[in-house]
């Protein structure tokens, strides 16, 4: 079958979603379907990375620091992706990555050329933006473009139930597979012991994560560890904690760096004690799960999360098998305290190692990217019987 992918972002582009989408196109081409992927024409200096689909660019609008991100950014996307999907050679099926404009850019075609699509609803970006946002307007215009893309899907798939329940409440009825999400073994697994006197958050640090109470447990963790640093990769509110850093005396033990790709990431984790992921509570965000956790299980780095939401529950259930890391109170003594435990008894070689087999064999992107894979061309193999009818 023909499979197309619409995604403002795809691989090697540093982001989640980009290697997400890159190991389905890979579990959709080892069954034989032909890939095309309309996405945005890449960063300068970056390479086309592309394993047998066929990648189709197109010049888009990119934010001061060079990600596709911002009213303006998805428009420069949307706008042309209508022409580009209405014209290009008909697919059996879609598979639309967010944001909720695009997916209904996807939907308006679709229905045009009569093409049935599934939307990857990893989360919920119109609960996103109510935090980004005090304008009711906009978070109504947002709600409402999110529910029709979703509508209109044959199916959508999630990451957890917890979007499934939210989705739910929001009169979304469309069927629904958890598919879960995953590491790239490919690019994180267990190298060697860490070495470094380091903490590490990797990923973006939007205003619903709460990154700032990492800088307040790192102060509360140096008065009894004044070795110990705190490495920021990724993009979101840089400003606001480097000025925050500034206030609590940690110019030297912070460290920000913009996102790097996955194979740039893993000596990062394969070095430090522990990594860290928060998301704040009372952000009407709660039911999110903080992906970026796979990885550093994946390079055999537990992790210490801070918040409510599903990933304190995976943790605990995790730390019954392996030596995952820690889930606690969105606090900052909490956090100290469990990072203290971490810097004074770090897992061994041997616990690494375990942690990473137990990742690798329960939670690859590649099992996952195969689940998805699964929908869309049971979506596509749908469309085709009935059309034989």
């Amino acid at each position: 079958m023909r499979i197309t992918i619409v995604s403002r972002i795809y691989r090697p582009e540093p982001a989640s979603a980009s290697f997400f989408l890159g190991s389905v196109a890979d579990a959709l081409l080892a069954d034989g379907n032909e890939v095309d992927v309309l996405t945005s024409r890449l960063p300068r200096g970056t390479a086309p990375h592309a394993r047998g689909e066929r990648v189709r660019t197109f010049p888009v609008i990119r934010d001061r620091n060079g990600y596709v991100r911002g009213y303006l950014p998805y428009l420069s996307f949307d706008i042309p992706l209508a022409f580009r999907l209405l014209f290009a050679r008909r697919p059996d099926a879609v598979l639309v990555e967010p944001p909720p404009t695009t997916g209904a850019v996807v939907r308006v075609v679709c229905a045009i050329r009569r093409v049935p699509y599934v939307y990857d609803a990893a989360d919920i970006w119109s609960d996103a933006a109510d935090m980004a946002t005090g304008s009711r307007a906009v978070i109504r215009i947002l709600r409402a473009v999110e529910r029709f893309a979703m509508r209109g899907a044959a199916h959508l798939v999630t990451i957890s139930q917890g979007v499934t329940d939210r989705m739910r409440a929001l009169d979304i009825d469309r069927p629904v597979t958890v598919t879960g999400f995953g590491a790239d073994t490919s690019e994180f697994s267990v190298t060697r012991a860490p070495a470094e006197q380091a903490f590490v958050y990797a990923g973006s640090y939007s205003v619903w994560h709460g990154a700032d109470v990492l800088l307040q447990a790192l102060a509360e963790l140096r008065t009894t560890h004044p070795a110990y640093t705190l490495r920021v990769i990724g993009n979101g509110e840089r400003e606001a904690l480097e000025a925050l850093a500034r206030e609590l005396e940690l110019d030297d033990a912070v460290e920000f760096f913009d996102a790097v790709s996955p194979a740039e990431l893993a000596p990062h984790l394969a070095g430090a004690v522990a990594t860290l992921a928060t998301l704040k509570p009372g952000t009407g965000y709660d039911y999110a799960f903080t992906s970026k956790a796979y990885s550093s299980l994946a390079a055999g780095c537990p992790v210490i999360f801070a918040g409510p939401g599903p990933t304190a529950a995976f943790l605990n259930d995790a730390n019954g098998r392996v030596r995952a890391g820690a889930a606690v109170a969105y606090d900052p003594a909490a956090i100290a305290a469990a990072m203290r435990e971490f810097a004074d008894d770090p897992l061994t070689v041997p616990q690494r190692e375990a942690l990473g087999a137990w990742t690798a064999a329960e939670h690859s992107m590649a099992a996952v990217a195969r689940r998805v894979a699964a929908v869309i061309e049971g979506v596509a193999a749908a469309t085709r019987r009935k059309a034989l009818v």
